[in-house]
């Protein structure tokens, strides 16, 4: 390693000018990756309501669907409206009540039941059904279009328009949230570190490293727009650490009399070794993510895993030619950090370490209980601001026709017309639906097949498949609407061991399904991985316990916290905010834990292993937690995008109460567990022994040994 960093230092002006070189590609790589915005195609490809999807898209020509209403408008002007909506590049069919009603078949064989669902007082109902899938682009830039031919007087309904109003919310607020991200982080740096001038040099070395994480996400294809929203302020959060490291060796060195090159070259070296433990456990735990059946998991989890990795890249490469090149600027700028004293609190910390250790006891319960009651919402929608277009629209449709939801059921095509008049008024029985419409029940047998509309026949059945509209009254994700689900699929498997239950409701039901099993397997999977990188870094069998129980015990009371204050989080935080808080914070942990080994080895007691311990990494876990707070605390405040929102504020608050757990709870567990750590720790137990030998046979030697010697 030594060979290599003297060979950054040589060649940082090469370094620096082909790095920058290398933020063209990545903008172009950035502007190239597309961004998807809808949750649920995350979801497995194999379950019922994708397969669903896709043969809707292959057999009928249809994608994504939605409901729109058209308020106060003649019949005349309606038509017109239709027609010009049937124009719109991306949509497939706009089917109306007069989609039925052939010049060769009166108005009055319209069953009266059907004219009324879709029609009101004041207002009518269009189903519209698209070309492309629900996030698609074509099906976003119809929605556009539509809502520009429409006016205010219509409003259009269901998950793709949910999903435009979302990437145009996002669009705008992204910016602002790596703007904010950095500004605060700038703040904290400037006040903890001694140049004001290295906040500059810090942020734009990560920024490089975030530009070539997110240029290289063009060959993933695409990444959620969760994902595009908060990775760059996490990872100016995860990493900021390892520039600090740097400056710190690198100072050091230049202090002991070292020239600026040597000091560097020393300081890289340093720095690649510890950033490398340290990333280990951040990358184990994103990369816990991709075990994820959702997998929006796998979308988050490359992405930081990917940054991470670009981040230690950029601080032992870039960083060390920014310093060196802006070396004087630096020092002009250089100041007396604010940074307390934390002496005395190390002191009354490890002389009553046995209260520490009973408010953990203590702390428990409370904790575990919060972590196991918090409440979880997986209605997408409720994830953004009231005043959108679309959820206005999905509350206008609900007041007026009392319909919340639309789901599409799919059999036979072969189906007789009395199984399915048999299963749609089966179907219409079942607690909350509103309507139910098929083929058959449209026109039924009385109406000669000849004499059915090639459009309305077409709009309806394929040569393998039939569709039925039903319509609820209850909202997605609901416990009713789930139940719902589950006796409407019943009732159709019924007639249809093949049959299909697909739409917005039914996915999210899946969705809540398959993260219920990606929670468990996330947090199993990231405390293993963790558990096993900690046990090789320490080579100890209880210390792995010991750092991943106090995290998690952070961790505990972090998600534990929305139960007592009331507050619904989204389902997204409920599983990857505790692989993310143990893979970036248990570091803290660590570089304490590695003190305290070290001091025992050098033979100190154990009341001075843990003070020393304490006192010499409580600056370095205090300015690392403030600086992934400072990353994330602003945006989880600014965003109107609540799944972002919360994301942020829990990771915020996440990075404080591991920086508390660690100061105050790891040195009691370090105090109590000592002899247990000595046993089961390789290579310490075997000193420790001779120690205490050591010590004995000094207390057998009279008083006066020594004495004329």
């Amino acid at each position: 390693m030594n060979k290599i960093s003297k060979t950054i230092v040589k060649l940082r002006v090469p370094i620096l000018i082909v790095s920058l070189l290398l933020m063209i590609p990545s903008l172009l790589g950035m502007a190239a990756t597309r961004v998807n915005y809808d949750l649920l195609s995350y979801l497995p490809k194999d379950i019922d309501t994708m397969v669903g999807q896709d043969i809707v898209k292959d057999e009928f020509g249809k994608g994504a669907f939605s409901l729109f209403m058209v308020d106060g408008m003649d019949i005349k002007d309606t038509v017109a409206l239709k027609e010009k909506i049937e124009a719109v590049d991306g949509v497939e069919e706009v089917i109306w009540y007069d989609t039925a009603a052939d010049i060769s078949i009166p108005m009055e064989l319209i069953p009266q039941k059907y004219y009324d669902a879709f029609n009101s007082e004041n207002s009518t109902l269009m189903a519209i059904f698209f070309t492309d899938g629900t996030s698609a682009d074509k099906t976003l830039g119809a929605i556009e279009e539509i809502r520009s031919i429409a006016g205010k007087q219509c409003f259009l309904s269901g998950m793709s328009a949910v999903i435009l109003d979302t990437r145009d919310l996002t669009q705008r607020e992204t910016p602002i949230y790596v703007v904010i991200a950095v500004l605060l982080s700038a703040v904290v740096m400037a006040l903890f570190l001694d140049s004001f001038m290295l906040p500059v040099i810090f942020l734009a070395d990560i920024g490089i490293a975030v530009m070539y994480n997110m240029g290289t996400n063009y060959f993933l294809g695409e990444i959620s727009f969760v994902t595009q929203a908060i990775s760059a302020v996490l990872q100016l959060g995860v990493t900021l650490d390892y520039s600090i490291f740097l400056w710190h060796s690198y100072k050091a060195h230049t202090e002991s009399g070292a020239g600026r090159e040597e000091a560097m070259s020393e300081a890289i070296s340093e720095t690649f070794i510890s950033v490398i433990g340290s990333s280990v456990t951040t990358v184990a735990g994103f990369i816990a993510l991709c075990f994820m059946s959702f997998t929006l998991g796998l979308d988050l989890g490359i992405v930081m895993a990917k940054g991470v990795i670009l981040g230690v890249i950029a601080c032992v490469t870039i960083l060390p030619s920014l310093i060196l090149i802006f070396d004087k600027a630096i020092e002009k700028t250089s100041h007396r950090p604010l940074m307390p004293d934390f002496t005395k609190l190390s002191s009354f910390i490890a002389n009553h370490s046995w209260i520490f250790a009973v408010v953990f006891l203590a702390m428990i319960p409370p904790a575990v209980y919060g972590y196991t009651h918090s409440e979880v919402y997986y209605n997408l929608d409720k994830t953004l601001p009231r005043d959108l277009p679309g959820i206005v629209a999905n509350q206008k449709l609900s007041d007026e026709y009392n319909m919340s939801t639309a789901e599409i059921i799919l059999v036979d095509s072969d189906m007789s017309a009395k199984d399915s008049g048999s299963m749609i008024s089966e179907i219409k029985n079942v607690d909350g639906v509103k309507l139910a419409v098929g083929y058959d029940s449209v026109f039924g047998a009385a109406i000669p097949d000849e004499m059915i509309p090639d459009e309305a026949k077409e709009a309806l059945k394929s040569k393998d498949h039939q569709m039925i509209l039903v319509t609820s009254d209850l909202t997605v994700a609901t416990d009713e609407m789930n139940r719902q689900i589950d006796e409407v699929t019943a009732i159709v498997k019924k007639y249809d061991s093949n049959g299909m239950v697909i739409g917005e409701a039914p996915c999210t039901k899946d969705l809540i399904d398959v993260t219920a099993v990606d929670f468990r397997t996330v947090s199993i999977v990231s405390i293993a991985a963790i558990f096993v990188i900690i046990f090789f870094v320490f080579k100890s069998f209880s210390l792995p316990v010991i750092l991943v129980s106090v995290i998690e015990f952070a961790i505990f009371i972090n998600m534990g916290i929305p139960t007592y204050t009331g507050t619904v989080i989204p389902f997204v935080a409920s599983v990857v905010i505790g692989t993310i808080q143990l893979g970036s914070t248990v570091d803290y942990a660590i570089l304490m834990t590695t003190r305290y080994k070290r001091e025992r080895l050098d033979g100190a007691d154990k009341r001075s292993a843990v003070l020393t311990a304490l006192s010499s990494s409580i600056n370095s876990v205090v300015v690392s937690a403030l600086g992934f707070f400072a990353a994330t605390f602003g945006v989880g405040l600014y965003s109107n995008v609540d799944m972002i929102s919360s994301l942020c504020t829990l990771m915020a608050r996440g990075a404080l109460i591991s920086m508390i757990v660690v100061i105050f709870v790891l040195p009691s567990m370090l105090m109590i567990f000592d002899r247990l750590i000595c046993t089961f720790t390789i290579g310490m137990g075997k000193v420790i022994r001779k120690r205490e030998r050591d010590s004995g046979n000094m207390k057998n030697v009279p008083v006066n040994a020594n004495i004329g010697k």
